[in-house]
């Protein structure tokens, strides 16, 4: 109870039937047990992932002033740079020792979402002074949602339900990729202020690069935390709340936390894979019978979505006062 497992996903992209099975079989138990585990054998190169790495370095290095240039809290669809203790994951705890940078799939202001104002729908703000950057986070962002497709599809399988089903769902997507930057503990306000409370996450599954630097704790069925190091080459996956709803708590939305580390920097990379925001989000075919009715109520994405970004984020919280 004290190892995430580990698997290979590079049958995934072979043409035989049984090995995409095994694939999914193996997913279907870490979701079942843990609600997290590790991947291997992904297409995204060690080369990406390094200049990725040395753009979230020069970035969260810029002073102040220039990231906040693309302030998160001054977008009306949650895009851009996010100062430390601006977001509180726990709400028992002080807010998170961390900043980050978000973007999400790019709409145009002429796109007929965009011009109507809908949430969560907009162009990605980039900071202007690190050449280059748009372009490496915009194809990032394609190869994230391709590799998400790609679990998914294995995901379906695992719960009997039609291969594409996600896909049909992820058109257009509200999965966001964001890189976050912990500072050394010992910059903390407060001795119990940590690098991220210890949360669930909102959307479907989440996959995330994280460096040498540790720090990422799961929360066994015990209810113990463990650590879940970084594992060259490896990406850590996790199901979401929105996945919980879906499979009706077959596939479990684990806690999970980020505990700062003493004396260095500590940077991850996750991406968030979250459908359409109009998607209806209610419990799937063969997740539910007569002894185990659905636990949940019909939602939608956006609605779901925007409900616990009111909980995270104070300035998330404040706008929907005044729009009401």
């Amino acid at each position: 109870m004290n190892q995430l497992p580990i698997i290979d996903i590079s049958p995934l992209y072979s043409g035989h039937e049984h090995a995409h099975l095994e694939v999914a079989r193996q997913i279907d138990s870490a979701c079942r047990e843990w609600g997290f585990f590790y991947i291997e054998g992904h297409p995204i190169s060690a080369a990406r992932v390094a200049k990725l790495s040395d753009h979230a370095r020069r970035f969260f290095a810029l002073p102040a002033e220039q990231k906040l240039e693309i302030d998160i809290t001054r977008s009306r669809h949650h895009r851009g740079y996010g100062a430390i203790a601006t977001e509180q994951l726990d709400p028992q705890q002080p807010a998170d020792l961390k900043e980050t940078f978000d973007m999400g799939f790019h709409m145009s202001a002429e796109h007929p979402d965009v011009l109507a104002g809908k949430p969560l729908r907009g162009p990605n703000r980039h900071p202007p002074q690190i050449p280059g950057w748009a372009e490496l986070m915009e194809g990032h962002y394609r190869d994230m949602h391709d590799l998400a497709s790609t679990l998914l599809r294995a995901i379906a399988l695992a719960l009997g339900i039609e291969r594409d089903f996600f896909d049909r769902c992820f058109a257009e997507p509200i999965s966001v990729f964001r890189m976050i930057h912990y500072p050394p503990r010992l910059t903390a306000t407060r001795p119990d202020q940590q690098g991220a409370g210890a949360h669930t996450d909102y959307g479907c599954i989440t996959l995330l690069h994280q460096d040498q630097a540790g720090g990422l704790q799961v929360q066994n069925v015990r209810g113990e935390w463990i650590d879940a190091p970084p594992i060259e080459g490896t990406f850590v996956v996790n199901i979401g709340d929105m996945m919980a709803r879906w499979s009706n708590d077959r596939y479990k939305s684990t806690p999970h936390r980020v505990i700062s580390p003493l004396g260095v920097d500590r940077y991850s990379m996750p991406f968030f894979a979250e459908p359409h925001p109009d998607t209806v989000i209610s419990c799937l075919p063969g997740c539910h019978d007569a002894s185990n009715p659905p636990k949940y109520p019909a939602t939608t994405c956006e609605a779901y979505m925007l409900s616990r970004f009111a909980e995270t984020y104070a300035y998330r919280r404040e706008a929907d006062a005044k729009a009401t």
